[in-house]
């Protein structure tokens, strides 16, 4: 009977120790991203500034089919702590306004107050802005003498525009850009996203619409023209994260912070050139941004292999 007692005893003992280290373990950190280059670098940056600040561990799932349509309810149920988002996007697609707010200090104010009722916050804006642009190739821009919009408005009649159908016919896109600048393209040409810089390469097309940080943009030394009537709103690029998850993760909110004003348009299109033109891996890319930048110590051939 003793022999049982005693047995019990060692049991409940284990036990406690075994919940002791239960809640110790705070988990991981889990981050999600939507399916596109940029958004796996993201994430890849955040989780590798995450794991080398702290001791925490961290889980990404990269490519959750429907972006933000699908990961924001699932960030909201708990199922991820935080993942990189774009304000206007959030504006849109979340919130579902009807009216796009123009000054970008507002309108991140309105985000942080209405995702504050979520359980969510934003924490750190990553210093680009993901949005739409009008590229043209630098012999094309030096012919012309352009620069801005309005240049490209005063020449437009010369030049063809190709663009997307999506874009090309939606109401808010191409027609409402021609109505704002007065621009009256000799001819329009519709074709599939992954034709456009080809065609713009090609010489069939003089002006494509693009996203700011494509890594075409890069690998086809073309120019982007500066909105000079700021036509295009701003798609800043931030995370957001669950409040939970950084009361859970006390040292979380520095390294976020480190965030803020971290990655240029620039730097942003050339990670996305090295990984979907030079075939590089994501992950490395990331690293190398980050030793860049003094956040992470370089590591060793022998560490590398």
């Amino acid at each position: 009977m003793k022999h049982i007692k005693k047995g019990i005893l060692g049991l409940v003992i284990i036990g406690m120790l075994f919940g002791l280290c239960a809640c110790g373990e705070k988990g991981t950190i889990k981050i999600a991203s939507k399916p596109m280059t940029e958004q796996y670098i993201l994430t890849e940056i955040l989780a590798q500034l995450i794991e080398a600040e702290t001791d925490y561990k961290v889980e990404i799932t990269k490519g959750v089919g429907g972006g933000t349509t699908n990961i924001h309810p699932a960030l909201v149920e708990g199922e991820f702590d935080l993942y990189p988002e774009y304000t206007r996007t959030a504006w849109l697609n979340v919130l579902k306004k009807e009216e796009m707010e123009k000054d970008d200090d507002k309108l991140y104010a309105s985000l942080q107050e209405e995702y504050d009722g979520m359980g969510l916050t934003w924490i750190g804006l990553y210093g680009f802005s993901n949005t739409y642009g009008l590229a043209m190739k630098e012999e094309t821009v030096e012919q012309y003498g352009l620069s801005t919009y309005s240049d490209l408005a005063a020449a437009s009649g010369e030049l063809v525009f190709g663009g997307n159908p999506d874009y090309i016919e939606l109401e808010t896109g191409f027609p409402r850009l021609c109505e704002a600048y007065h621009m009256t393209f000799k001819d329009t040409v519709q074709m599939e996203i992954a034709l456009k810089y080809e065609a713009l390469k090609n010489g069939e097309v003089d002006v494509i619409n693009a996203f700011t940080t494509d890594a075409q943009l890069a690998a086809n030394d073309l120019v982007l023209l500066t909105d000079d009537n700021v036509f295009f709103e701003t798609f800043d690029a931030g995370t957001i994260v669950r409040k939970d998850t950084l009361e859970k993760f006390p040292k979380l909110q520095g390294v976020l912070e480190k965030m803020n004003g971290l990655i240029s348009e620039d730097e942003m299109q050339q990670m996305n050139y090295e990984v979907e033109v030079n075939g590089r891996e994501d992950k490395e890319v990331a690293r190398q941004f980050l030793e860049g930048k003094g956040l992470v110590g370089a590591k060793s051939k022998t560490e590398g292999d």
